[in-house]
């Protein structure tokens, strides 16, 4: 069951487009495929982890 939502997980990832919001300074990532996951971090990585960890 946990390797079943691991791999839903990494595609639903691969499909992650991030951008950087200029009049904030900040980053912004989401997957449209899953209405609703979306985050705003200070690096881009922060984003990342955000976007994992709206995701699961």
């Amino acid at each position: 069951m946990i390797s079943m939502l691991l791999a839903y997980m990494k595609a639903a990832l691969h499909y992650a487009t991030y951008e950087i919001l200029t009049d904030e300074g900040t980053f912004y990532g989401e997957i449209a495929q899953c209405q609703g996951v979306y985050a705003n971090a200070e690096t881009l990585f922060q984003a990342k982890v955000s976007l994992r960890e709206t995701l699961a």
